[in-house]
């Protein structure tokens, strides 16, 4: 089982909307004016968006160093009662972090709660910006079969991601994209509370 780590696992919307939204600033590109503007990154690849609407990723990455220091990791949280669910879930399977962040913040927020020896590996934007790259690499890793891999993701990024490498999709509605997003790009399957990943 393959993860994304924002959205799904910690709840990080505010911390992250606002930390993207000042590195846009530094580096002259103010995109996001609304929680809807930086949701938007995530119908897609978000350094793909990002690049789309003109933004020197390189730049964007160089001017997070500093902003992604001031990061306060205890506000990101775990939801409710994820973490029962992953230990039960890490006893008979292998658990990857596939994410857009940096390995580094993953394993920092991690660390704060229960959650850290739950999983395997992390791949993060340092590994590659591309969500079905990083899929791949943890495939080959651990010598996952497609049709034995699920992918849980909250955004239809990560569902299209996630179907372009040809693994099941399992998009949670308590994350960053609505149901209702989530519902149209038709993902193997949709869930609403944590304990249901059990179920898979």
């Amino acid at each position: 089982m393959i993860f994304d780590f924002d959205g799904v696992v910690v709840d990080s919307l505010a911390v992250y909307e606002k930390t993207v939204r000042e590195c846009l600033e530094k580096i002259g590109h103010p995109l996001i004016r609304t929680r809807a503007d930086y949701l938007a990154l995530f119908e897609d690849n978000f350094y793909t968006s990002l690049e789309k609407k003109g933004v020197d990723v390189k730049a964007f990455m160089a001017a997070s160093v500093d902003i992604l220091a001031g990061v306060d990791y205890d506000q990101m949280k775990p939801f409710a009662g994820l973490t029962t669910v992953l230990a039960k879930l890490q006893a008979e399977n292998i658990l990857v972090i596939v994410s857009s962040s940096a390995e580094g913040d993953i394993r920092q927020a991690m660390a704060r709660s229960k959650i850290a020896d739950c999983f395997q590996s992390v791949l993060g934007s340092d590994a590659d910006f591309s969500k079905k790259e990083k899929i791949l690499q943890a495939m080959d890793e651990f010598g996952m079969e497609r049709d034995k891999t699920y992918y849980v993701g909250d955004t239809t990024g990560d569902i299209k991601e996630a179907r372009a490498v040809g693994v099941k999709t399992v998009a949670v509605t308590w994350g960053w994209h609505t149901r209702e997003q989530l519902a149209a790009v038709n993902p193997d399957y949709l869930l609403d509370q944590p304990e249901q990943l059990l179920q898979l």
